[in-house]
């Protein structure tokens, strides 16, 4: 099939270039999980391990996230189907709250949640490669910026963020046969270091018995409810980047039955994968043990096979890292186009290469920030300071969904919500109860996630006051 070009923003001029609609189903469920999975399914074990240490709770919970986050899933995947546009859940909050609410979401985005997520992955990709090859150990510093430790892993990162951006602004297919090839390469090294754990690896099925101790752990059901939320904290970090999909939804073919589906399937793939790893954990130790281990990938490979073992592993974490930014480059250049076509960010950004047909100057302006960032080292702490607000995104745009049945029952939904009212009124639930929780218990990161988002402020007073609005 042919790519048509299409036209991603209804107040884009027609004469102006176009994005291109390249992206098939496999492509689209390729680069949700790619995205998905990244670092954290082989770091999370600890976090989930500590406060439930019986084996069908802490499996258990991997089921749990899925099930919420599909809930989720549900209710974007009508949003996706009314609006299938490049910008996704920016474009969702702009209709169901208008342009300041959406502008700070693409505001977070771009400042710190993927802007931070780019450099974190890459910086993490160029740590892990450098497990294997000391020439870009983050044991050697080249130079001090501002009091930051500059090391070769940092400028390997920073060549890896060029590459991820060049490879993008040449063409969708460049960027999403990058996206692929490397995605395939990590599902084929986790697949590897699953059924190897199994069929040769030095490993115990008593570990999944719990040695006795009861499902309940003892706890009463307070208790236990508690329990589980603190586990969830770490599940939902490991299933974030679901709505990447929706980013990239105007380069998807037939996007009004491809995104819907792509994010389910996409999600349950994940589930899929990360059972499978978690389940290759226990094999090689018991729960008391993973709940000791921050690098349990590694704790594991050594245990199931040797230590020898354990250092290859970083290969496979360097791919999966470096699978996961490629997504984000990808996607994310995708929100500030559709932003900068509302008049609402940088002009330039709202251009579309004429020959490359990709937001060419949205991926080259995210990816100067992403190396800002990098050489910062600040990403990672900015990026707790946001991770509440994100959650609020979710919670917001799916009571958008609530809001825009009443507001715009006329816009055609060739998908409407499985399980409306009750699934999309449970995420909310869930999403509002995890947002206040942070807040009480996290003031401090609250506080600064509130205040990078209100900066954006002034800049979205200032686009408007100069009216630099695509008609």
């Amino acid at each position: 099939m042919a790519d048509t070009p299409v036209v991603v923003n209804q107040k884009e001029s027609q004469t102006q270039p176009s994005l291109i609609r390249g992206l098939g189903l496999l492509d689209s469920v390729l680069l949700l999980v790619s995205g998905i999975i990244g670092s954290s399914i082989f770091l999370t074990a600890r976090d989930i391990a500590t406060p439930l240490p019986q084996p069908l709770l802490f499996l258990g919970v991997w089921v749990l996230g899925a099930v919420i986050s599909l809930f989720g899933c549900v209710a974007f995947a009508e949003l996706g189907s009314m609006f299938p546009d490049s910008g996704g859940q920016y474009i969702y909050l702009r209709e169901a709250y208008g342009d300041l609410v959406a502008f700070l979401y693409g505001w977070m985005l771009f400042a710190v949640a993927n802007g931070g997520s780019i450099a974190a992955l890459a910086v993490a990709s160029a740590a892990y490669t450098g497990e294997i090859f000391p020439l870009v150990s983050q044991q050697h510093m080249v130079f001090s910026l501002l009091g930051v430790a500059v090391t070769r892993a940092h400028l390997f990162a920073l060549l890896l963020i060029a590459i991820l951006t060049y490879v993008n602004v040449v063409g969708l297919r460049w960027g999403a046969l990058l996206q692929n090839v490397s995605t395939w390469t990590k599902f084929t090294a986790m697949a590897g270091f699953v059924v190897l754990g199994f069929s040769i690896g030095k490993g115990h099925w008593s570990n999944f018995s719990g040695h006795g101790a009861p499902l309940t752990m003892g706890l009463g059901p307070g208790a236990l409810i508690s329990a589980l939320g603190v586990g969830l904290i770490a599940v939902f970090w490991a299933y974030d980047g679901w709505v990447y999909i929706t980013w990239v939804a105007g380069e998807v073919k037939e996007p009004r039955r491809n995104v819907p589906r792509a994010m389910v399937l996409g999600v349950l793939a994940v589930a899929v994968i990360y059972i499978a790893m978690n389940m290759t954990y226990m094999y090689a130790l018991p729960l008391k043990e993973i709940a000791q281990h921050e690098t349990i990938a590694h704790a594991a490979a050594a245990a199931l096979f040797s230590p020898q073992a354990a250092v290859w592993l970083s290969l496979m974490i360097s791919i999966s890292c470096f699978s996961a930014a490629a997504t984000c480059t990808l996607s994310g250049a995708r929100v500030y186009l559709a932003m900068a076509q509302d008049g609402v960010f940088f002009k330039r950004m709202a251009e579309v290469h004429p020959k490359w047909r990709t937001p060419a100057f949205s991926l080259i302006g995210q990816g100067i920030w992403a190396a800002a960032l990098t050489l910062s080292g600040r990403y990672d702490q900015l990026y707790t300071y946001v991770i509440y607000g994100m959650v609020l995104s979710y919670t917001l745009t799916v009571i958008g969904l609530f809001l825009l049945r009443w507001k715009r029952p006329d816009i055609p939904r060739p998908y409407r919500c499985t399980g409306y009212p009750w699934l999309p009124g449970i995420y909310v639930l869930v999403g509002t109860a995890w947002t206040l929780n942070t807040i009480v218990t996290r003031p401090w990161e609250a506080f600064w996630g509130t205040a990078i988002v209100l900066v954006g402020i002034p800049g979205y007073l200032y686009w408007k006051r100069v009216g630099r609005k695509v008609e």
